[in-house]
């Protein structure tokens, strides 16, 4: 199972907003498991303390923009793409304005900085959310789209098209996380020519220039007119016949603008909550539809808050049912697990197969039959000792016995047919032969039954 990350040290960054123009500073640092991410407005009084996630994005307009507690920040999405794709969970972000310094346009500045100062491993399990159907999200004005897939791991393919004969179409694919920091983090954000007045006109991009964005000229205007834009961005005027990219820094791939959609992608999905397994595919994405993605994935997650375990049933047993005889002590009819699919140092996936042929349905009931409650939970609890005894030395002299039952919870009927997935972990560490333990039964996706136990293991005389 892969730990929650954070940061080993803070680090700062400095420079100018790319909205405001104001000379702004930010600070990364570490923070407890299970915190997330947040970012403080420190220059406001109180310094209040915004929860980045999606359901507080006000503003999607050149940049992803959140609120809360009378605090906003802006242009949040480089900085948190790089903390997503480097794996780190939780971290306290403080900025001393309204926006995160623009730097170069890209998210490399700040993974360097992450790599400079190292991550840790907490002792928290991340908590990924995996995608086992289809999701999508549609606009049909403007013919966006984002679709998310199964996939083992997060990975994303972006295409995107413009009226445009500089960039028509292009299209960028990042398979592997690791590979950000090469193939994706210095890509830089792009604005074209004809939208730099609307933006101006706006109130935006006061801080923008050529260090810190491409700029894509690709309709001809007069010359008179290209040059009035040549002053606002402060460089030489230019030949208003020639189309093409205006920038001091070349490209650094031919389809940058792609890879930059790309990071926006990633920045903006970080507000999500939680780490997912899938496979991202964005059609012309933009701030507002990733948004309203990552919107319809919380609503995902709260609905499928607890989520089934993965079970293939091609693949071997981690045990089987004779290593479950050598650790457990009951029998037919009594043994009410059929195998163990996965095992960690605090968790166990077991199986029940619940057939026409258990015993417990010639009483319960003759004409409905139905497993009972109490068994659910004794299965549960089996397959928890099984947890327990694994771990110990000559499991075989040891047995395991409920002390205490709470919070048990029956939300659906279990009938033969059914195949019963067992998720039990540990609540705390074992400590003079007491365990606590939070267990979950599932039929397909759904929560059949739920419950916390204590139990005492005691050596057999």
């Amino acid at each position: 199972m892969l730990k929650q990350k954070t940061l080993k040290d803070s680090f700062s960054l400095s420079g100018k907003g790319l909205h405001t123009g104001l000379n702004l500073s930010v600070t990364f640092n570490p923070a407890p498991e299970n915190y997330g991410y947040k970012i403080q407005r420190t220059d406001l009084e109180g310094q209040p303390i915004i929860d980045a996630v999606a359901d507080h994005v006000v503003d999607t307009t050149r940049g992803t923009l959140i609120a809360q507690n009378g605090a906003k920040v802006s242009t949040i999405e480089h900085g948190m793409a790089a903390l997503y794709a480097l794996g780190i969970d939780n971290c306290l972000i403080q900025v001393d304005g309204p926006e995160f310094p623009i730097l170069d346009g890209s998210a490399q500045y700040y993974v360097n900085e992450i790599e400079r100062v190292g991550t840790v491993e907490q002792n928290a399990v991340k908590d990924f959310y995996i995608i086992k159907s289809k999701i999508e999200f549609r606009d049909e004005t403007t013919g966006s789209s984002i679709i998310v897939l199964p996939d083992e791991r997060f990975s994303l393919n972006v295409l995107v098209s413009y009226d445009s004969n500089i960039i028509p179409n292009q299209f960028a694919t990042l398979e592997d996380m690791a590979k950000f920091k090469d193939e994706i983090a210095a890509s830089r954000t792009f604005v074209f020519v004809r939208e730099i007045e609307p933006l101006l006109q706006a109130g935006l991009i006061k801080g923008g220039d050529l260090d810190n964005a491409i700029v894509i000229y690709e309709r001809e205007m007069s010359q008179e007119s290209f040059d009035k834009l040549a002053d606002v961005m402060k460089v030489p005027h230019m030949d208003a016949r020639h189309l093409g990219y205006i920038n001091h820094k070349p490209l650094v791939w031919p389809n940058e603008c792609a890879r930059h959609k790309l990071l926006d992608v990633i920045g903006d999905l970080a507000l999500i909550g939680k780490p997912i397994k899938g496979r991202i595919i964005a059609t012309r994405p933009g701030h507002t539809i990733n948004n309203k993605f990552a919107r319809q994935m919380r609503k995902e997650i709260r609905l499928h808050e607890i989520q089934a375990p993965v079970y293939d049933c091609s693949r071997p047993p981690i045990m089987d049912v004779n290593r479950i005889r050598e650790l457990l002590p009951h029998r037919y009819p009594f043994q009410l697990v059929d195998k163990v699919i996965e095992i960690g140092a605090n968790y166990i996936v077991g199986v029940k197969n619940v057939t026409s042929n258990e015993p417990f349905f010639q009483g319960h009931f003759p004409q409905e039959p139905v497993m009972p409650g109490v068994l659910q939970i004794e299965a549960m609890a089996q397959v928890g000792g099984l947890l327990v005894l694994n771990s110990v030395d000559e499991p075989e002299r040891y047995s395991t016995y409920f002390l205490k039952i709470d919070g048990v919870k029956f939300r659906q009927k279990v009938v033969p047919g059914d195949t019963l997935l067992f998720r039990v972990e540990l609540m705390a560490p074992i400590r003079r032969g007491i365990s606590t333990m939070k267990g979950y039964v599932f039929v397909g996706e759904k929560v059949v039954c739920e419950a916390e136990f204590m139990a005492q293991i005691v050596k057999n005389k």
